[in-house]
């Protein structure tokens, strides 16, 4: 069979400070119909920018492709100028983007967005409300087709979903908007970067599902951009693995993942946390490309934690007392209506929720977008006021503190969120953001013994000291991710929650953030609350697991033994949903 896509010989180079650099060096690969093609590498390895290559969509000012051929069913775009290509994007081949909020325009209604992707061209503000009778044929046609379409793509009432914004929609159903978007032509070739990266375990299940299920239905070729190869387990055909511009292996998704060749596949397949034993630490793939580590089973006999390991440990921290007692929170937002904003109803987002954390554990706290784990993670700091219930750190109840009282409970309660990126100020250096909190706190009064501090600290996440000095967009992200947790740690503090911290991260740069945290908290006995969807991550971290779904508590035990054994439902739910190599 003659495959859809050809790509030959592709190199792309970047143009920074008036010097040229290559960064994909001699590309090629194939696509056939209704096969699905999966690239797997870290950030920067080239896998997106080779398919934006493809889709002619970088900047032809700051970048140079060049190829012996790109052929689409037997006809080479490659050297097709910008109308050109125009007529074929979006009909023959389309790309649906890893970000749909970035992806989606925020003023306009999504199903419009969808109809201009049919080729609909708009006369009037797509934000002002036409009757029935006052639409054009070709305009009803149009939304019957979007219709159709959302049905397809399984989004909940899609008459209503038609005339919602983006940001009134979940990720989940963003993403199936795009889904649609990238559809509405019967494209051959479909490019998929990163569709499920920061999705919940249910929902990146069911956009997979949905898909393979398009892809039979179309007989399209596909290709799936991912770094997780767990992902790439559940659809894919064949596999190239990338790294920095090369491709360093491909072959059979079978042969791929249970029998790597090439030491930088072993890493990433390596540095996913396992579902079935306990690490004391995750491999990183450097360690591999070292020749550290030859293969998994010579990582499991080193790094192993027994069960009798863990039960020690777990008699030890369980004997204290809780150093943070929850007892019947809720957190209720009032829905209002009317002229006089009258309360008719209420958000119950943690709705009588109690647990205890010790000294020196790890909770996990899971479920999924909606659930109420990170409500409930703000309410425990005030950063959301809670309705009632009691919040009791060290004996002192939090919610009935006052501005002051707050203040010297922040020093000891500290946050790292899921965006490094939005929670760093761009405009001043990452030194300073990490000193700010100290001098919010007087901690450290002495300007110089402050900047020693933060340079000591950005040592301790593995940054370098003259770092201090750059600002948050020469970083990468999970080097972002590391000033956020220096800047937790400059208070010295005694809890931190990490709020989705390394959702958005590869596997590779997540696997080495996950060895700080662990290493930090054995160093300084932390205390951390872990909330995440990612299971997985949530069961290397964590000594007990909470899960939560419409606000409250469904189970709540040991890691493993939630993990092998749940007796929820929904539980049980969670954890089949987890894509497994």
């Amino acid at each position: 069979m003659a495959p859809l896509l050809k790509v030959n010989n592709l190199h792309i180079s970047f143009c920074r400070d008036d010097k040229w650099q290559e960064a994909v060096h001699g590309v090629d690969f194939e696509v056939f119909e209704g096969k699905t093609l999966g690239i797997v590498g870290e950030s920067g390895s080239g896998k997106s920018v080779s398919n934006l290559a493809v889709m002619q969509l970088l900047d032809s000012r700051k970048s140079r492709i060049e190829s012996d051929s790109i052929l689409l069913e037997d006809i080479d775009i490659s050297r097709y100028n910008d109308d050109q290509m125009s007529e074929i994007r979006g009909k023959k081949i389309a790309m649906i983007f890893q970000e749909p909020m970035t992806s989606l325009n925020p003023v306009y209604k999504c199903g419009f967005q969808v109809m201009e992707a049919f080729g609909f061209k708009a006369t009037e503000s797509p934000s002002r409300r036409v009757t029935k009778g006052s639409r054009s044929l070709g305009d009803l046609e149009s939304k019957r087709k979007v219709l159709e379409l959302f049905e397809k793509v399984k989004l909940p009432d899609p008459e209503i979903i038609f005339d919602k914004y983006p940001h009134e929609l979940s990720g989940g159903q963003k993403q199936r908007v795009m889904i649609a978007m990238a559809l509405i032509s019967n494209p051959k070739v479909l490019i998929a970067d990163e569709p499920t990266t920061a999705l919940d375990v249910t929902v990146q299940k069911e956009i997979l599902k949905l898909l393979k299920e398009l892809q039979r239905e179309n007989g399209m070729g596909m290709i799936f951009i991912t770094h997780d190869l767990g992902v790439v387990s559940e659809i894919a055909d064949d596999v190239i693995v990338m790294n920095k511009g090369v491709i360093v292996e491909r072959g059979k998704t079978h042969d791929i993942l249970n029998n790597p060749q090439h030491p930088y596949t072993k890493g990433l397949i390596a540095c996913r946390p396992p579902l079935d034993y306990r690490l004391e630490r995750l491999p990183i793939v450097k360690e591999f490309l070292d020749g550290k580590w030859s293969n998994n089973e010579q990582v499991k006999n080193e790094l192993l934690i027994t069960y009798d390991v863990r039960q020690k440990h777990h008699e030890l921290l369980y004997s204290q007392e809780p150093i943070l007692k929850v007892q019947n929170l809720r957190t209720w937002y009032p829905l209002r209506k009317g002229v006089f904003g009258r309360t008719y109803d209420y958000i119950k987002s943690v709705n009588d929720v109690s647990f205890d954390v010790y000294p020196g554990e790890t909770l996990g706290l899971v479920g999924e977008s909606g659930c109420g784990k990170t409500t409930l993670g703000r309410s425990i700091l005030r950063l959301v006021e809670p309705t009632s219930g009691n919040v009791i750190f060290e004996g002192r109840d939090i919610t009935k503190l006052n501005s002051k009282e707050l203040r010297e409970y922040r020093k000891q309660a500290q946050i790292v969120f899921q965006d490094p990126y939005s929670s760093l100020n761009p405009r001043i250096c990452i030194g300073d953001s990490i000193a700010e909190p100290m001098m919010v706190h007087g901690i450290e009064k002495d300007a110089r013994k402050r900047r020693e501090r933060v340079r000591h600290l950005l040592e301790e996440v593995g940054l370098e000291a003259s770092h201090y000095q750059r600002y948050p967009h020469e970083f990468s992200g999970g080097q972002r991710q590391r000033i956020c947790i220096a800047r937790a740690l400059a208070v010295n503090p005694k809890l931190i929650i990490c709020d989705e911290s390394v959702s958005a991260l590869d596997v590779s740069v997540q696997a080495q953030v996950l060895n700080l945290i662990n290493r930090l908290k054995k160093e300084f006995g932390f205390t951390y609350i872990f909330i995440s969807h990612d299971l997985g991550v949530v069961r290397f971290m964590s000594d007990r697991v909470v899960v939560m779904y419409n606000g409250k508590i469904q189970e709540m035990n040991e890691a493993d033994a939630l993990f092998n054994n749940p007796q929820n439902d929904y539980t049980k739910k969670l954890i089949a949903a987890i894509c497994k190599m």
